[in-house]
């Protein structure tokens, strides 16, 4: 026993600090996926990453573009200043790409994210700053060329510059001020340098590249905003996780604490039962014998009639328990049906000759009204018999002198069977049918005008016919009466076989066949 107890603590003591564990990581997580954008670090850290890994992902692709535009700046350049700004590109681009990579390694409760921005910003102004050197990539050899040369030049510089800022755009909408540090300083370049060169053409490219960064900036403005939304989604979408995940906790709390309830329930009915049907046993056999005299006469009469209350009380309380004992394997799952073909009829008629005695003694009349025609049923006996008894017993219990019960059996017009019991009795407020109809439950007139019962006949009557597939019901009528009605399915029901064939054909049909075969063998023979 002491070692169940104890396997039984630490048991208790695991599921409890799961619990606690699985309780603060939905604490944790609710904490940290409430509030807005504004004020969230988990929203701001979800854009910076996003930046981030875009720019790992791209690594190649930058250095890849900017090799491409020296070599094209070698028309009108000289070699040596296009590879110059050629190797500051790449240099920048590794600086931004390696602190990229090392915000990303990093556990993210230990990231300080207002110096990691800052950083980014930095490295990205770097980065923008060395792509706006190509503006002053053959600057002073542009001067001496031809205008064909610089013409193409800074058509050339204007294109790159699109470029560049539609995929700044790309990579660093989701946190404006990289973008802006990624793209302003090519913008101020390359205005200056189309507006210097003081044609009309080269003033509108000027303030078509002015136009230009505005609305990519704009652009940018939506998708942050985009990005923004996407993360209140998936915060929106884990929190319900998270609240999910908190029912089903709390869910499976439930479930284990009504087990443990229901196995402590079943263990203590199981020792009570013993325990209380033992002394019961005694007390009703003593008092038993004491009431008949058996070993002599008691000499004072009160004596008598006390053993005889000391009886009739052993004998309620048995029934108690046996009533309770029942109602807890119905609602267990425990309660195991025995059918078998049997029927309706008889089952009322023993029950009626139980109780006829009781009845006499209040001068109550029961009528029996039953169909004789009725098929027999597929059903527990001892349920159905449990059934019809607590149905009359609660009639002649709450049935005042002089009154009537009525037994009625029948059947349905679903092709099933019914028991009705009906009484004359003080009835039920219509208010009331629901609670005696509850585990303890009772009528307030009803048990004001009859004898105390224990409210547990009718939830077992309504049990047993459920196990059944079957229905209660009941009626009642303030100072009317009440009628309990219970009824079998169809499916109860042992309905018996039509013959295969009329009976006496049997014959006439094998003599018929023997006579067609030998017709047969005569005609072949012949």
């Amino acid at each position: 026993m002491a070692r169940n107890e104890t396997v039984d603590h630490l048991e208790r003591q695991r599921r409890r600090d799961t619990r606690k564990r699985s309780a603060d990581d939905i604490r944790a997580a609710r904490e940290r996926l409430s509030g807005s954008a504004a004020n969230k670090p988990e929203f701001k850290y979800e854009l910076i990453a996003m930046f981030a890994r875009n720019e790992v992902g791209a690594a190649v692709t930058m250095p890849a573009m900017a090799i491409i535009f020296a070599l094209a700046a070698m028309f009108w350049a000289p070699v040596a200043e296009a590879i110059t700004w050629l190797g500051l590109v790449i240099a920048a681009k590794v600086i931004l790409i390696e602190n990229c990579r090392r915000f990303l390694a990093q556990p993210r409760d230990q990231i300080n994210l207002a110096a990691w921005r800052r950083r980014l910003v930095i490295c990205e102004l770097l980065n923008g700053t060395t792509w706006a050197g190509f503006a002053l990539v053959g600057v002073s050899a542009a001067a001496m060329a031809a205008p064909g040369t610089v013409f193409a030049s800074n058509v050339f510089l204007f294109a790159t510059f699109i470029v560049l800022l539609a995929i700044r755009m790309s990579f660093g909408s989701t946190v404006m001020g990289i973008l802006y540090a990624g793209t302003l300083p090519m913008a101020l370049v390359v205005v200056v340098r189309l507006i210097l060169s003081g044609e009309p053409f080269f003033l509108a490219l000027a303030s078509m590249a002015v136009g230009v960064q505005i609305y990519f900036i704009f652009l940018a403005m939506g998708l942050h905003s985009t990005a923004v939304a996407m993360h209140e989604f998936r915060a929106q979408k884990d929190a319900l996780i998270s609240e999910l995940e908190e029912a089903r906790l709390l869910s499976d709390e439930a479930r284990r604490r009504a087990e443990a309830a229901n196995k402590a329930k079943s263990r203590f009915l199981a020792t009570m039962s013993h325990e209380l049907r033992t002394p019961l046993n005694a007390i009703m056999g003593f008092s038993e014998v004491m009431t008949g005299e058996v070993m002599g006469p008691i000499g004072n009469p009160v004596y008598k009639e006390y053993a005889n209350n000391i009886h009739d009380s052993g004998k309620h309380l048995l029934n108690l328990i046996n009533e309770i004992l029942d109602l807890s394997r119905i609602e267990a799952g425990r309660y195991e049906l025995h059918e078998e073909p049997l029927r309706l009829a008889d089952i009322a008629e023993d029950c009626v000759r139980l109780l006829k005695l009781r009845a006499q003694s209040k001068d109550v009349e029961i009528v029996e009204d039953y169909d004789e025609t009725l098929a027999q049923v597929w059903a527990d006996q001892r349920a159905l018999r449990q059934i019809c008894l607590n149905l009359l017993s609660n009639a002649l219990k709450f049935t005042p002198k002089g009154g009537r019960v009525t037994v009625t059996l029948g059947p349905t017009t679903d092709g099933g069977q019914y028991l009705s019991v009906l009484d004359t009795g003080p009835g039920i407020p219509a208010d009331e049918i629901p609670k005696v109809l509850q585990v303890f439950g009772q009528g307030s007139l009803a048990h004001e005008n009859a004898e105390g019962g224990t409210g547990l006949g009718l939830p077992i009557v309504q049990n047993l016919i459920e196990l059944h597939g079957g229905a209660f019901e009941l009626l009642s009528e303030l100072r009317k009466g009440t009628e309990a009605i219970i009824t079998l399915p169809k499916q109860r029901i042992l309905s018996a076989l039509p013959p295969l064939q009329p009976l006496g054909q049997e014959r006439h049909r094998e003599v018929s066949t023997r006579s067609g075969r030998n017709g047969r063998l005569r005609a072949a023979v012949g």
